[in-house]
């Protein structure tokens, strides 16, 4: 079964915020893997980034800092707007696939149902 509210996942506050002398630190995962599809905003209503994973605070944490080489960087795509946690990977990247042949507006309507405001949920409640 899918939980489509947002979930309230915790991890510790500022892991991966201190600079290394080796450059940006990958943060260490305080929890098990959960499988999660998320959708990254560049701006309210600006461009949008839909992704699946197994680990949301590392992968998020990769996109906002330009870690991924991929469409999140060229366009600035680092705002976690919403996520999905799922049972399995597999459901996720069902997921995952179908929401990316969604139109827009779909898309718009499920951030703003639960996040109306487009705050960063990565601060919040990763």
């Amino acid at each position: 079964m899918t939980d489509h509210r947002r979930p309230s996942l915790r991890w510790d506050d500022g892991v991966g915020q201190t600079p290394s002398s080796r450059g940006p630190q990958v943060p260490s995962v305080t929890r098990e893997r959960t499988p999660c599809v998320y959708i990254l905003a560049s701006a309210p209503r600006g461009t949008l980034y839909i992704g699946v994973t197994s680990n949301l605070r590392q992968r998020v944490w990769q996109h906002k800092n330009d870690l991924v080489e991929d469409f999140t960087r060229e366009y600035q795509v680092h705002t976690l707007v919403w996520y999905e946690v799922h049972e399995t990977m597999a459901s996720a990247i069902v997921r995952e696939k179908a929401m990316k042949e969604w139109k827009r507006l779909w898309k718009l309507r499920l951030i703003e149902t639960t996040n109306p405001d487009w705050r960063d949920l990565y601060p919040e409640n990763l």
